[in-house]
């Protein structure tokens, strides 16, 4: 269980482009509460003021870092507001082992704020053991916010899986395939998780 009494919050990860938001835009349609990626919004924020590569920012991981643990927070105290006794599922896209992850990638030192994150969320057990990683699709589609290599992009996979095995999470793995099995895939697999 997760710090905040009630709410399990399970995380999807992978390689980019994969089909993540898609994903869970699908979940939350089925009734999931979904917490959007960090990364991306601090991209797109720096873009949209004139940056075009705001990961080459010194203070870029500790942004993302930033925006994650805001969101957690927020999605705790939007719980809080729920009927006592209410078990909720929340599905985030990616987390602060992301953050380590990409932090390797871009040969980043691992910063006094993402080491007090990761402690924290391993220490009070934030999220659920088990994670979703999503598997790349055979392709990456560049945006621009995504600028990376097919190539690149299956070794961000290997560091990903890497980091979250070191930090002693389970992958589950979600392979590609039509939207609608991966949804399935994942629905069934949370059904059974909070049954068991």
């Amino acid at each position: 269980m997760s710090g905040a009494s009630g709410v399990k919050r399970y995380i999807l990860t992978g390689t980019p482009g994969a089909g993540k938001t898609t994903i869970l835009t699908a979940l939350a349609a089925l009734g999931y509460r979904t917490v959007a990626e960090a990364a991306t919004e601090v991209i797109t924020a720096e873009q949209a003021q004139g940056e075009p590569a705001p990961w080459t920012r010194a203070d870029f991981i500790d942004r993302i870092v930033t925006v994650q643990r805001e969101r957690q927070l927020q999605s705790e105290a939007q719980h809080r507001l729920e009927p006592r006794g209410r078990i909720e599922t929340q599905l985030h896209d990616r987390s602060p082992i992301c953050t380590h992850a990409l932090g390797v990638f871009l040969n980043r030192p691992v910063s006094p704020a993402l080491t007090a994150e990761l402690d924290r969320i391993t220490r009070e057990r934030v999220y659920q053991p088990q994670v979703f990683f999503v598997r790349n699709l055979g392709f990456c589609e560049p945006t621009a916010a995504r600028r990376i290599s097919f190539a690149d992009s299956l070794e961000f996979e290997r560091i990903h899986e890497r980091s979250y095995r070191a930090f002693g999470f389970e992958l589950i793995d979600v392979p590609a395939a039509p939207l609608a099995e991966r949804v399935a895939q994942i629905h069934r697999r949370l059904t059974a998780i909070t049954v068991s």
